[in-house]
């Protein structure tokens, strides 16, 4: 007995033959590098215009260098998205940040309950704020960025975390929208 698999969109998906050549391009190198085209790519070329603002801001706040690490960034991800009831993202991300701290529980925890899962003050007071961002961004005040000082973080890191949350809240929403499926290998990434 032959099972079906779901589409990975409600809404068109291309045919990388048709996409624009800096989009194929682009996706063509994210296949070489993970082995595999993760369908985030494929929904959201269904509008190239948006697929590239989407992927450069997507970049400029998560590969940048700065004093949050690129796992920190991810456990951002994982922690909101879980908030937002983001499958998509909460697989995906999940799978970036397991490889990312080299450590196979982090993503679960991070998702299921990040105030119990085995992460440093610093990193609970950063997901607190992204917490907040994501679904009380309106009640943000000054004693959240003093709090956010005394464990380490100056305010372009600040700057960062709001960021990366409200961008994630949009990514969210559209992977929701979407009924974008998670791609299969996510699910055994960095275990």
């Amino acid at each position: 007995m032959s099972q079906v698999t779901p589409a990975i969109s409600r809404f068109p998906v291309p045919e990388l033959k048709d996409l624009p050549e800096d989009i194929r391009t682009r996706i063509l190198a994210v296949q070489e590098k993970s082995g595999f085209v993760p369908n985030v790519f494929l929904v959201l070329a269904h509008r190239p215009d948006e697929f590239r603002a989407f992927f450069a801001y997507h970049d400029a706040l998560m590969e940048k260098k700065g004093n949050l690490t690129k796992a920190e960034r991810e456990m951002i991800v994982v922690t909101t998205s879980n908030a937002n009831h983001c499958q998509y993202c909460v697989v995906a991300h999940g799978a970036i940040l397991r490889i990312r701290a080299k450590n196979p529980l982090i993503a679960d925890q991070v998702a299921i309950n990040y105030r119990k899962a085995d992460i440093t003050p610093r990193q609970a007071a950063m997901l607190d704020f992204a917490m907040k961002v994501a679904l009380q961004a309106h009640a943000v005040g000054d004693a959240d960025f003093e709090t956010l000082r005394k464990h380490g973080f100056d305010m372009e890191d600040v700057w960062d975390i709001a960021g990366i949350a409200a961008f994630f809240g949009l990514s969210n929403r559209m992977a929701n929208v979407t009924s974008m499926r998670p791609n299969d290998e996510f699910y055994k990434l960095g275990r």
